[in-house]
């Protein structure tokens, strides 16, 4: 199988795995504190999304030092989206 299929079959999950935390949230199924760590889920669900797209679609899988410089954008932006929804 080729790996950009391989990325959009991951994608799928991950998508699919981000809708149902989200409509388990906006249902009330998660309150409290188990919505918080539903929103922390959904935003690491975001992180890994991007990661794969960069990695498989714009292949930076082969071009390692613009991996690790995307990589590492991505998670300090990822943190930030993070505090600020554990802030709010």
């Amino acid at each position: 199988m080729a790996q950009v299929t391989k990325a959009w079959i991951l994608l799928l999950a991950l998508s699919g795995a981000s809708t149902a935390l989200s409509v388990a949230v906006m249902r009330g199924m998660l309150t409290g504190t188990a919505a918080t760590l539903g929103g922390v889920a959904i935003l690491t669900l975001a992180w890994a999304k991007a990661r794969t797209i960069l990695n498989a679609y714009l292949r930076l899988d082969e071009a390692p030092a613009f991996r690790r410089g995307f990589g590492l954008t991505l998670a300090l932006y990822a943190l930030l989206l993070l505090a600020l929804y554990l802030a709010g």
